[in-house]
């Protein structure tokens, strides 16, 4: 067994990293799951105010595994990445590794992986005026929606539709909880998505095609290294239209399956026969850097079957993976054991 701990980071305050407490973390039976296999796992409770405290934690761990949004209660991850670059940089290994990050938790994974199984007709929107000048256009052959470059819960996605026989009008959906269908004029949807193009965040959008199955709810596969570990399936999405009465659609529960979920098992062949090795050359992340635990979000292919042909990427998520099913749990300790001894 290692002398230097395994540290799991997870944002909190001032209170929380004082008690430090594994037990009351969502995280709990994954400390117990290390404590088992005699891996000893520390909390590093993370906040930008102590981020030096953190930092010198730190040091002294072999590995650490990073829950935390790209922005978390207004702040972004700049001053957490730096730090975890520098650990790297020391010998820590990080998981994942804030460049991995910016190669496949970003929504730029969906155009650079456009034209590989699962891909679609996505662009890459890199200022204002060409998404004035071409979403008409798109618009014209469907719906399409368009994503900030980097984000979660829905912030910064945008279903978009022209509305028939008026004069330059669009019914938009923004993904984030609560919002609601709206008609405005181009002009303000222009407005409104004018943020996202500014150099703090990103100064581009991804614009995909509409999945109108996307009714029949979202498949999550959760992955560790380059093994699924485990499947999600969420049965209705919050960018769904609005039902006719106006009532618009909340997100149904996550339903957690292990890795032998029987219809997600073309799915899997697909993923661990050649997807995850296209994706991870594709953009350029080596091997020993995939994530320890990451997930890929698909919908359902409007004219395919559910089987791995009939899926759509719609993003992937590495910055913050939890919940997950406990299937993950024993796959993960055995990923770190592994790089543990890689390492040492």
């Amino acid at each position: 067994m290692t002398q230097r701990p395994v540290a799991l980071l997870y944002p909190g305050d001032r209170a929380a990293r004082d008690r430090s407490n594994p037990a009351e973390s969502r995280f709990a039976a994954l400390f117990d799951a290390f404590a088992s296999a005699g891996i000893r796992a520390e909390a590093a409770v993370y906040h930008d105010d102590f981020a030096d405290e953190v930092q010198a934690q730190l040091r002294n761990a072999a590995l650490v595994l990073v829950w935390h949004n790209p922005i978390h209660e207004g702040r972004r991850r700049d001053r957490l990445d730096a730090m975890l670059r520098e650990l790297a940089d020391s010998g820590v290994t990080v998981s994942a590794h804030p460049d991995t990050i910016l190669k496949l938790g970003t929504k730029d994974v969906l155009f650079d992986t456009r034209d590989l199984p699962f891909g679609s007709d996505v662009h890459r929107v890199e200022s204002l005026s060409e998404l004035k000048t071409r979403l008409p256009q798109r618009l014209a052959r469907g719906a399409r929606v368009l994503k900030q470059h980097r984000g979660h819960s829905g912030i910064g996605v945008w279903r978009v539709e022209s509305v028939a026989d008026s004069d330059g009008l669009v019914r938009v959906l923004h993904a984030e909880r609560g919002s609601v269908d709206e008609v405005i004029a181009l002009a303000e949807l222009m407005r409104r998505l004018a943020p996202y193009f500014e150099p703090a965040r990103g100064g581009h959008m991804i614009d995909q095609p509409w999945q109108p199955r996307l009714v029949d709810g979202t498949v999550r596969a959760y992955l560790v290294e380059d093994r699924v570990a485990g499947f999600g399936l969420q049965a209705v999405n919050a960018l769904f239209p609005a039902a006719p009465d106006g009532q618009t659609r909340e997100p149904g529960p996550r339903l957690y399956h292990d890795a032998d979920l029987r219809e997600c098992q073309g799915l899997r062949r697909l993923l661990e026969s050649g997807w995850i090795e296209q994706l991870r050359t594709r953009v350029g992340v080596p091997h020993a850097r995939l994530p320890l635990l990451w997930d890929c979000d698909f919908m359902y292919r409007e004219h395919g079957s559910a089987d791995a042909d009939g899926f759509v990427l719609c993003e992937i998520n590495v910055s913050s993976v939890a919940p997950f099913p406990p299937s993950v749990i024993g796959p993960l300790v055995e990923a770190v054991r592994r790089r543990l001894v890689h390492s040492s």
